[in-house]
């Protein structure tokens, strides 16, 4: 590893690009590619290909299926404490990003080679470890390069990052069914792993063009963050974080209960029959038509009525999820009268769905950082992340609660999705009245040299 010394350690005196950008941007593009589409045959997976220890088919039953799925996500979104304490005081956040992606890369090659629980255990593992360590580094990473003088172009770049996300996943989520489909588990995992070969390639080749904030050390550390202005900052944001943990718990759904909804429903589109895994798409190509509209028309729309702090978009965020989840709840009383509902209905959902995201998720990534204090960017990213983390256990725990002993669900049909509705709307309301309307907002940037 070369030393710190031999690297930038402060943003430049620029109003231009950081250089940087490009290599982390192609970086997040092909390790979304990665995640996102191992993440999107995993329920079908268990639920139609896991086998025995002796070769024989040995599937989960949906309710147990949902259940790993989002236990999964829920580490995945843990695992970014440990990553941020290793980047912050020890490591750094790009030798944390190189080392944790070699463990990323592990994961996958375990997923290819044993179609077991044994391999679905050490596979998921080793991914949630590997991604969920990366992404708290990775974010903070991208906001470390700018300084007050380029600040301005921060927003901008996180659209661009969060773009990057949505091409690698759009692209991975429509290909790794088909693999799935035509070839297998062992190719359908394995491609996303040579992807993920490929991110940590791309990070690599951009070491000299990267802003590389030196580690705090643990004693600095540990008094950042429990010192007054750390414990105030994570107090204050931890609030937030509670609330938006409601929508990671519905969000997460399109990759198990929307998977195997669309299971009943007539798939074809433009008389092409599609994968029920592969409708999860809809989100990231929506989602890089639905950024740039809300940047410059949305928003400065809404603007001109009344002021659109990153608080009120989340609060609209939550409004948006709501209204999307009423529309696989009336498809399930569809199904349930004996229908088969045209999958388009599935993709309004996704629509509006992906709206709430773009209120949401861009928002708080934003403001997950530069709410930080400078030498807690990591440690705050991650921070955020448990929201999701919280998100998918709270969607875990009620689908092993209302689980009966014969695989049934005592919260079945239509049901499960208004009560999902009902929870979210409910905490929006809460949000906005309580916080949004009372956060006091600070502001922490790099400085330059």
């Amino acid at each position: 590893m070369v030393p710190m010394a031999s690297y930038t350690t402060a943003p430049q005196d620029t109003r231009g690009m950081p250089p940087g950008i490009p290599f982390i941007v192609s970086n997040e593009a092909a390790e979304r590619f990665s995640y996102y589409g191992m993440k999107a045959i995993l329920v079908v997976f268990m639920t139609q290909y896991l086998r025995g220890e002796h070769g024989e088919l040995e599937t989960m039953d949906p309710g147990s299926a949902k259940a790993y799925f989002h236990m999964f996500g829920s580490a995945a979104y843990a695992f970014p404490v440990l990553g941020a304490i290793v980047s912050d005081a020890f490591w750094g956040k790009y030798r944390t990003i190189l080392v944790l992606s070699v463990v990323y890369c592990l994961g996958h090659l375990a997923l290819a080679l044993d179609e077991t629980r044994l391999g679905l255990f050490w596979g998921l593992g080793l991914i949630a470890l590997g991604s969920g360590g990366i992404k708290p580094c990775v974010s903070a990473h991208v906001g470390d390069q700018f300084g007050p003088s380029n600040h301005h172009l921060i927003t901008r770049v996180f659209g661009w990052f969060y773009f990057s996300i949505n091409l690698g996943a759009f692209a991975s989520q429509m290909l790794t069914p088909l693999l799935l489909e035509t070839s297998g588990p062992a190719l359908a995992f394995g491609v996303p792993g040579v992807l993920m070969g490929v991110a940590t390639l791309f990070f690599w080749l951009g070491r000299n063009r990267f802003v590389h904030i030196p580690p705090a050390g643990p004693g600095a550390l540990a008094r950042d963050v429990f010192g007054k202005e750390g414990l105030a900052t994570l107090g204050r944001l931890a609030l937030i974080y509670v609330f938006v943990a409601m929508f990671w718990a519905l969000f997460d759904q399109t990759g198990s209960a929307w998977v195997l909804q669309a299971e009943y429903m007539d798939r074809t589109v433009f008389g092409v029959e599609l994968l029920s895994s592969q409708i999860q798409a809809a989100n990231p190509a929506l989602v890089m038509a639905l950024i740039p509209l809300c940047t410059y028309v949305v928003y400065p729309t809404l603007g001109r009525f009344f002021e659109l702090t990153p608080l009120r978009k989340i609060s609209l965020g939550f409004l948006l999820t709501a209204m999307a989840f009423l529309i696989p709840a009336w498809i399930e009383w569809r199904v349930a009268a004996g229908e088969q509902p045209s999958i388009l209905w599935q993709l309004l959902a996704y629509l509006i769905l992906t709206l709430a995201e773009v209120f949401v998720s861009v928002t708080a990534l934003e403001f997950a950082y530069t709410q930080a204090p400078n030498r807690m960017k990591s440690i705050v990213m991650a921070f955020y992340l448990l929201s999701a983390s919280l998100g998918n256990l709270i969607t875990a725990v009620v689908n092993l609660a209302i689980q009966n002993p014969d695989g049934t669900s005592k919260l079945a049909g239509a049901s499960y999705y208004l009560v999902f509705a009902a929870a979210v709307l409910l905490t929006g309301v809460v949000f906005y009245l309580g916080v949004a309307r009372n956060y006091r907002e600070r502001t922490y940037i790099q400085r330059t040299v």
